[in-house]
């Protein structure tokens, strides 16, 4: 049996298969945008609003205040300051290092399931597309077995299955294009994320080093 006839007997279950993966794909979509949502709102704006109150401790080297705004937060730069204040004894270089350890971990926790979007975001096309494909040529399968070519009936069976054949081409574009857009929609809220965490971290290490030094002196 040549390779071709092995093709055009996957082609023979059609296109519905493939509806049925974008629609899977979507609702998966759907759901990883409401927990991502969820997520961003829940430490929105936290650090930013730390920064002011732990100012006023670390200068004041009140480091159980320090310690107390930053227990149980949720917010990347407080989780890693919370851990950098727990080692501040050991001196700026450990709470550089503890800083530089625990940042790359924040990152993927704020870009947790955003890989999945951009998957879906660039791949639904092409997996509608060969839901397309597939209806095609099954329908000039169906039209070449029936005998009716070349009539009023061909031209009516080709438009037909042309027709519900491109849905899955427009299916896989509505699946894609919001998959895309929150992508980079959430791309940017972590961008913004990683920066207050950056400059509370950076707040924390800078206040705390020359708390270190003054004490020394």
């Amino acid at each position: 049996m040549k390779l071709s006839e092995k093709f055009l007997e996957l082609s023979a279950v059609g296109s519905e298969w493939i509806l049925w993966i974008l629609v899977g794909l979507s609702v998966v979509s759907v759901a990883v945008m409401i927990e991502r949502l969820i997520f961003y709102s829940g430490v929105q704006g936290r650090d930013s609003a730390l920064v002011r109150a732990l100012h006023a401790a670390l200068a004041d080297r009140d480091l159980a205040k320090a310690q107390e705004l930053l227990r149980g937060a949720t917010s990347p730069g407080a989780r890693i300051a919370a851990q950098m204040l727990e080692t501040s004894q050991r001196g700026a270089a450990s709470m550089a290092a503890i800083m530089a350890a625990l940042r790359p971990g924040e990152k993927l926790r704020l870009e947790r399931n955003l890989n999945f979007l951009g998957t879906v975001g660039s791949n639904s096309p092409f997996i509608g597309l060969l839901g397309t494909v597939l209806g095609i040529i099954e329908t000039f399968r169906a039209i070449e077995r029936s005998g009716v070519m070349g009539s009023a009936e061909y031209s009516n069976a080709v438009m037909a299955g042309i027709y519900e054949a491109l849905v899955a081409t427009a299916v896989g574009l509505l699946v894609a294009i919001p998959a895309v857009i929150a992508f980079n929609f959430f791309q940017r809220r972590v961008k913004a994320l990683l920066g207050e965490a950056d400059a509370l971290t950076n707040m924390v290490l800078s206040l705390s080093s020359s708390g270190n030094q003054d004490a020394a002196h």
